[in-house]
């Protein structure tokens, strides 16, 4: 089989485990910290998504703590994308069964309010390009069995993305605190993961800035209106059908959400 064919395979792979059984790990087929294979997988599956009619809508961040990075011995985060359909608002129900091995985490979103082309870009370019602020509870979801993943494994399969609930309220990004705000998240009420800005790659706007500059190497530039998911703030969580989950993150909003009962 060709490296492309291997792709292509992959990839589909990747897309019947959305609705059938879980894979084992992807990455034994391809060399060994091959990310560059890797995001050729995750691109064959947005084509896919995108000739299927699904609407692009930004792109999330994933392994922003060096913990994370060591442990799955890469020194850089990830990336994948997301779907105007994968993004639930306030009041909506989210339905677990459309999830594989849901977690959560709380993040800090940001909504763009220009392109970005610049190679170079910063933290401060990426605040200036920045329409506004919202909390966000992402759910991560793995099609690859009992998350036995390393970097190939997950960016293959889009960066483990599930679903995002944005919070409230929108705000505008000039004088908020994004290093310094704290973070509480809860499951049926209990505490279950704390943490700051700080813990998002030192800033969650210098997440963002690595998100900027990877996407202009690749070719996929950041465009205005897109939403850009910066990273986990503190340990991601177990959940299970029928809870309810809540994020605080102080000065920038509250963001719950309740799953249904699974089907």
């Amino acid at each position: 089989m060709t490296q492309a064919d291997l792709i292509e395979d992959t990839a589909a792979r990747l897309l019947a485990a959305y609705d059938g059984p879980l894979l084992a790990p992807v990455s034994p087929d391809f060399a060994a910290g091959d990310a560059e294979a890797a995001y050729a997988v995750q691109m064959a599956q947005v084509r896919h998504w995108r000739e299927a009619g699904r609407r692009h809508a930004g792109r999330k961040i994933g392994l922003t703590s060096e913990a994370v990075q060591k442990q799955l011995g890469v020194g850089e985060p990830d990336f994948g994308h997301l779907f105007s359909d994968m993004i639930y608002e306030p009041g909506q129900v989210v339905p677990y069964g459309r999830l594989q091995q849901p977690k959560v985490e709380a993040e800090i979103a940001i909504f763009l309010g220009a392109d970005i082309d610049d190679p170079e870009i910063d933290a401060e370019g990426v605040l200036a390009a920045t329409a506004s602020v919202i909390a966000a509870i992402e759910i991560v979801s793995s099609r690859i069995a009992d998350w036995k993943i390393n970097i190939v494994d997950t960016v293959a399969d889009n960066a483990s993305s599930g679903l995002v609930m944005l919070g409230t309220p929108a705000r505008r990004p000039e004088g908020l605190d994004l290093l310094g705000c704290e973070m509480t998240l809860s499951v049926n009420g209990e505490t279950v993961s704390r943490g700051a800005g700080a813990a998002c790659l030192g800033h969650p706007l210098n997440a963002a800035a690595w998100l900027a500059r990877k996407s202009i190497a690749l070719g996929q530039p950041l465009r205005a209106g897109e939403l850009i998911l910066t990273g986990a703030l503190g340990p991601m969580a177990v959940v299970n059908p029928g809870d309810q989950v809540e994020a605080v993150i102080t000065g920038i909003g509250t963001v719950s959400l309740s799953f249904d009962h699974g089907a």
